[in-house]
């Protein structure tokens, strides 16, 4: 029995599901400290030709996406493993970062795959406590302390600073891209950096990716028909879905309705 199994290839498989960052009161999505221990496992297979990762994933923190990308590349050179990375519905801005990770990157025909991009979303409410008469009243050390208060009118030089970050935190991740596909980017079709997103059948096209298929049909017809696949995943503590079955309704769809903006931005 033990022979039999010793001839078999295992690979191991990590899944990254979620908006990235500590997300809501419960920390339900995808972050560094989350998923340090369960990459250093799964990289930690003498054996293994190669580690799996699924994404599924329509960004969030561009820290969060960078600690977790470095953290894989850093794995799998100290360990000499090859990273295979497959897409499953959305694989976008801080979630393509991450995907970047990839040796070589998958993706299913109808994923959503790119935006690489940052954004940065908020209301304005200066009309409307005017209209119910609230007086609006802000005291700082440091002038630009209530930079981009949704409750003041916006300021022209706050908006060129928040410009000026986005830059910065753009060209970061253009230059994580520009590193991890290299030559296989396909530059005069369209604007690869533009924030746009694509199906994985363009995303292929545009070198964004290396091929379409999933998980485990790509990892049999590398590694044969007889490969164990072994999944690393966090799973949710007893004490984490004790709290979140409670009775804090309002805060639970607060957080429901915060990744459900981000999720839609692609359609889901």
């Amino acid at each position: 029995m033990l022979s039999f199994l010793k001839k078999k290839k295992i690979i191991p498989h990590i899944k990254l599901s979620g908006v990235i960052g500590n997300v809501g009161k419960f920390k339900q999505g995808i972050d560094f400290s989350g998923q340090e221990e369960i990459i250093s496992k799964a990289f930690s297979l003498k054996k293994a030709p190669c580690v799996a990762i699924t994404v599924n994933s329509p960004g969030g923190s561009p820290v969060q996406s960078h600690l977790i990308y470095n953290f894989i590349k850093q794995q799998a050179k100290k360990n000499k493993k090859k990273v295979i990375v497959f897409a499953e519905d959305v694989a976008a801005s801080g979630g393509y970062l991450i995907a970047c990770a990839g040796d070589e990157v998958y993706a299913n025909s109808s994923s959503i795959i790119g935006s690489i991009g940052v954004i940065y979303s908020s209301f304005g409410f200066t009309e409307l406590i005017k209209k119910i008469g609230v007086e609006r009243r802000v005291h700082t050390a440091g002038k630009n302390k209530s930079t981009l208060d949704p409750f003041q009118e916006e300021k022209k030089e706050d908006i060129e600073r928040l410009k000026n970050i986005q830059l910065d935190l753009h060209k970061d991740f253009i230059e994580v891209v520009e590193k991890s596909r290299g030559s296989k980017l396909k530059r005069n079709e369209v604007e690869l950096f533009s924030g746009e997103f694509w199906s994985g059948r363009k995303a292929k096209d545009l070198g964004l990716i290396d091929g379409v298929g999933d998980a485990n049909q790509i990892l049999r017809e590398k590694f044969g028909e007889n490969v164990v696949i072994k999944k690393f995943e966090k799973s949710k503590s007893w004490l984490s879905k004790k709290i979140s079955s409670s009775n804090d309704h309002v805060d639970q769809f607060m957080n429901l309705l915060d990744e459900k903006s981000i999720w839609q931005r692609y359609g889901l």
